[in-house]
């Protein structure tokens, strides 16, 4: 189930390469089965099945499948504090979402330093590291809508992310193996070795420790989570159905 807000979605990439960091859903148990697109002048949910398919709201005013609305009073209000609040939150995940990236880096290059990697290996891992953080990090200033990060195409980007680095680390133990192995030292190369086999592994979970530094960030979201639970609660759309935009779990 897509976590309603923009960039809770990004929360789930704010990881280093196969590591999801939890996510809203997890942390604030807020779900959605809408996905959510931050227009220049109104925000549109959206989804599949079931009806409502389209939810659009502007300044109070709501349209469920083109179809308007016309809440009362009391319901523009609640809409229009809706929106606004949704819209502040963007920048505040967004920076969560950021520093995922930048602790992802950290992580990743705590796990190099203890590998006795090559100087010219090294290097070429910290390049890319960057390169990929950096990239990361433009996707997530620029996206402005769910439908950026769908599951599939976000495992699959780390999943490149992964392929790019995780071979380099691997091909330098494996040297080292081989140096070790050269030297008379069996036991050491067989350690390397197999430490170059279960490579990605091994890593996951250590990474996956290291990025509960997060976890204290995204919490402070929370409020503002439940407070658009709540804003959004006896509002109905054009069908006469509630809205439920947004579902958080007690």
């Amino acid at each position: 189930m897509r976590v309603a807000c923009l960039l809770v979605a990004l929360l789930s990439l704010s990881a280093a390469p196969g590591v999801h960091a939890q996510d809203l859903a997890a942390i604030c148990h807020a779900s959605s089965s809408y996905d959510v697109t931050l227009k220049s002048d109104s925000v549109l949910f959206d989804r599949a099945s079931p009806a409502p398919f389209h939810v659009e709201l502007q300044h109070g005013s709501l349209r469920t499948d083109g179809i308007d609305a016309h809440p009362n009073t009391e319901d523009q209000d609640r809409l229009a504090l809706f929106e606004r609040d949704l819209l502040a939150l963007a920048p505040r995940v967004r920076a969560v979402a950021q520093n995922g990236v930048d602790m992802a880096v950290q992580a990743m290059r705590a796990e190099a330093d203890g590998m006795g990697l090559a100087a010219a290996s090294r290097a070429e891992f910290e390049r890319r590291l960057l390169a990929h953080a950096g990239d990361l990090k433009r996707r997530i200033a620029i996206s402005r809508s769910t439908h950026d990060w769908q599951g599939d195409e976000a495992n699959q980007y780390m999943n490149q992310i992964a392929a790019d680095l995780l071979p380099l680390l691997a091909a330098d133990l494996g040297q080292q193996a081989i140096n070790a192995a050269l030297s008379g030292d069996l036991q050491a190369a067989a350690g390397l070795r197999d430490r170059a086999a279960d490579l990605a592994t091994a890593l996951q979970p250590r990474l996956q420790q290291r990025m509960q530094a997060l976890r204290p960030q995204i919490q402070a979201l929370c409020p503002s989570i439940q407070r658009l639970a709540e804003l959004q609660q006896g509002v109905r759309g054009s069908d006469g159905r509630p809205l439920n935009l947004l579902q958080v779990d007690p």
